[in-house]
C-alpha cells in the first residue's frame, strides 16, 4: 500500500495514495492505523482523495480507525471525491457515524475545535 503520514503537533494526516481501497490494501491499512494508534496518536485524519474505490473490506478499515480513535480523542475522514464511494457511504448510512469532512484544511479545523471541546470538558470536571 502507498501511504504518507504527516504527524504535526496537533493531528496526524494518513493520506492513502492508491485509487483502490480494497481486500488486497484494507489489511495493511488496518495495521497501519493500529500501529499510529499504538504510538500515541491523538487525533488522525485519513484523506481519501486518490482514492476512487472502496469495497465493503476497505469501509471496514475505515471503520476500524473510528472505532479505535473514538476513545481517544478524533478521527476525521476527507477527501471523499469518487461518487461510488460516497455512494456506499450514503447505502451504508455511515455519514451519520463517521465524522466526514470535505477538504483537509477543514478537517484540521474541525480537529482543533474538538481539542478545544475535550480540553474546555476536562476543565469543568
Amino acid at each position: 500500500m502507498k501511504y504518507t503520514v504527516d504527524k504535526k503537533e496537533t493531528h496526524t494526516v494518513f493520506a492513502i495514495n492508491e485509487s483502490n481501497l480494497n481486500t488486497l490494501i484494507a489489511p495493511d491499512l488496518k495495521s497501519e492505523l493500529y500501529i499510529l494508534h499504538d504510538a500515541g496518536i491523538k487525533d488522525l485524519i485519513l484523506d481519501i482523495s486518490d482514492v476512487q474505490y472502496v469495497d465493503s473490506s476497505g469501509l471496514s478499515a475505515i471503520l476500524t480507525g473510528h472505532r479505535i480513535w473514538k476513545a481517544v480523542g478524533s478521527f476525521v475522514l476527507t477527501g471523499v471525491k469518487s461518487d461510488s464511494v460516497k455512494k456506499l457511504i450514503e447505502i451504508s448510512r455511515l455519514e451519520s457515524v463517521l465524522n466526514i469532512v470535505p477538504t483537509l484544511e477543514e478537517s484540521i479545523d474541525y480537529i482543533k475545535m474538538e481539542q478545544l471541546e475535550r480540553d474546555m470538558e476536562a476543565e469543568n470536571n
